[in-house]
């Protein structure tokens, strides 16, 4: 297959230079005959080249029939993308595809410089892109000249009006020229979408390359079952398992994004973090980090990775599985870009993938259930890929076959090799070892975890005590503080023993064989704010018995109040009044009189 024709000589040669030999659905949907000069209302898949696909599509209007754009003023063409790292991405892919046709391009995104946006409009660009609240503001302070404006763009406009950026686009669109082309690209078509374009767009052609595709045949869908407190150590070995050259892993807070990444990062992994708390440019430095090799593991929450491009992923890992179809798609579609393979993988535990299934087939999706790969999987997979390790694909020069033959002729083949094993498995992040994984019993709806045997006193004997500053006072329960030291110690439920909860103050025991491995669990950054968990050294007093007296005991439902006490015999009281309490010590100071109040 080849370019077609109809397109203008600096952008086939671009798209030639790129390595593009021929055009995918989406980018030949809008090059068609019927949607010459016409508005667009565009459906595809993430991943299926839509960004260029609409860079070829406003060709037309601005190139015409030249073969170069003209001077630089105001912008010919606007794109709408939301958020910064999309309209980032944007803006490089629409660079090198009109770099041959001298096109100009300016971004006027939130985060970065105003300043330098503004003299960069000045300068003048023949396509500018941006966020739309960046945008109304530069056209606001008459920075952004949209009076020349022939072509407006929006990108995910689904994900925009879902931000609420309703009112600023509707801004930005009322003070675009009326006569302009409108093109809308976003993966679903809902009832606000379709009020937009109504609204914006004239006559506008719908195209969509979903319903033919159906499941992304270019990403495998895995699904492991394990449990709760073992997420992040099937996270471990799935990353081990795949051992993919780019990674991005997903989870629902921040929190737990700095979580994980911070574990990865100390088990040995290439990880950075990617969250909304980041600024624009430690952002920026994360992805750079993945683009150029320095980072390998991208951990990263649903807004933060929204629209994102990284070249070369090979897997996604959802570490708490999304909340809707929608996000499991585009969580997903990061990998199996532009005909590359990918693999998506979702960890759950076994009460939640009842819920997973019907994710699954709401999305269309077919997952395959297996077991999340254990310790002895990922050394399995490990002495698989030996053989293709580029040590052993290189030819050695003959300075390094006389030093081969040296430590042969000292030490011996088998002893060599096994010094070899030893020192590729020192630089690669140790496997975890996972409990079996729960067994669906027959009539249950729900997958169920098996107890664990239940501990005998002495395997606490020589454990430690621990002590976390929640109490009574922040209405500590056990059924509660369980879990929590559970996700804080990389522990069970097992493995606590006694639980001593005074007012401020909440004393715990730790098995023996458990305690060294809960000690280096506390030294992990973790997202539990108001918790803080301590060693208690032995003979240290209970702080929290000593911090306030114990709370009173409850008063039962309409119970009457203590009656109170009667005067003493010969008309003087038990105890002294209020007044006389308060005039102790001050006999000379004169009693007030009452003022008579006014009736």
């Amino acid at each position: 297959m080849t370019l077609p024709d109809t397109l203008a000589p600096a952008l086939s040669e671009a798209l030639s230079d790129k390595g593009y030999s021929a055009l995918t659905d989406v980018q030949s949907a809008v090059l068609g005959a019927e949607a010459a000069g016409r508005d667009l209302l565009v459906s595809a898949q993430t991943g299926s080249g839509k960004t260029v696909a609409f860079g070829l599509a406003m060709a037309p209007e601005l190139l015409g029939e030249a073969d170069g754009l003209p001077h630089a003023g105001a912008p010919m063409a606007l794109v709408i993308a939301p958020t910064r790292e999309l309209a980032l991405q944007v803006q490089r892919e629409l660079g090198w595809l009109y770099a041959q046709a001298g096109g100009r391009l300016a971004s006027c995104v939130g985060g970065m410089d105003a300043r330098t946006e503004r003299r960069a409009l000045q300068r003048g660009a023949h396509i500018v892109v941006g966020t739309p609240g960046r945008l109304r503001d530069h056209i606001e302070r008459g920075a952004l000249d949209l009076s020349e404006l022939r072509v407006a763009v929006l990108d995910e406009a689904d994900e925009m009006l879902d931000f609420g950026f309703r009112e600023d686009l509707e801004f930005i669109l009322d003070a675009a020229p009326a006569d302009r082309r409108t093109l809308l690209f976003s993966a679903t078509v809902s009832k606000p979408i379709a009020e937009l374009a109504q609204r914006y767009q004239r006559d506008a052609l719908r195209l969509s390359t979903l319903a033919a595709t159906g499941q992304h045949a270019d990403i495998t869908y895995l699904a492991h079952t394990v449990a709760g407190h073992e997420r992040e150590n099937a996270v471990i070995n799935v990353l081990r398992f795949h051992d993919a050259p780019r990674a991005l892993v997903f989870c629902a807070t921040r929190e737990a994004v700095n979580r994980l990444a911070a574990r990865l990062h100390n088990r040995g992994f290439k990880a950075v973090a990617l969250s909304g708390e980041l600024t624009q440019a430690e952002r920026t430095k994360a992805l750079q980090a993945l683009r150029d090799g320095r980072a390998s593991v991208c951990v990263a929450t649903d807004v933060a990775a929204r629209g994102i491009d990284l070249p070369g992923l090979d897997l996604v890992v959802h570490a708490e599985p999304p909340t809707n179809a929608e996000s499991l798609l585009h969580r997903s579609g990061r990998t199996g870009r532009a005909g590359a393979k990918g693999v998506s993988v979702l960890i759950t535990a076994p009460s939640r993938k009842g819920r997973v299934i019907s994710l699954l087939r709401s999305a269309k999706i077919d997952a395959d259930w297996i077991d999340a790969p254990g310790a002895d999987a990922v050394r399995d997979k490990d002495r698989e890929r030996l053989a293709d390790h580029p040590a052993l694909s290189v030819e050695p020069d003959p300075d390094q076959l006389a030093e081969a033959r040296a430590l042969l002729e000292r030490f011996g083949p088998e002893r060599l090799a096994a010094a070899f094993l030893a020192e590729l498995q020192h630089r690669l992040p140790a496997p975890e070892e996972l409990s079996p994984t729960p067994k669906d019993r027959p009539g249950d709806k729900r997958a169920k975890t098996e107890r664990a045997p239940r501990r005998d006193r002495s395997d606490f004997d020589d454990g430690g005590w621990f002590e976390v500053n929640l109490g009574r006072k922040q209405r500590a329960e056990p059924r509660w503080l369980v879990p929590m030291l559970c996700r804080i110690g990389q522990v069970t439920g097992g493995d606590i023993g006694a639980i001593r909860i005074e007012d401020t103050r909440t004393r715990f025991q730790i098995a023996s064989d458990k305690r060294d491995a809960f000690v280096t669990a506390l030294k992990a950054p973790r997202g539990e704010r108001d918790a803080n968990v301590q060693v208690v050294e032995a003979g240290q007093p209970f702080s929290g018995a000593q911090d306030t007296p114990s709370r009173p005991p409850r008063k039962k439902p309409g119970a009457k109040p203590p009656a109170k006490s009667k005067p003493a015999q010969g008309g003087e009281r038990g105890s002294k009044t209020r007044r006389e309490k308060s005039e102790k010590g001050r006999p000379d100071q004169p009693r007030l009189k009452r003022k008579k109040r006014k009736t």
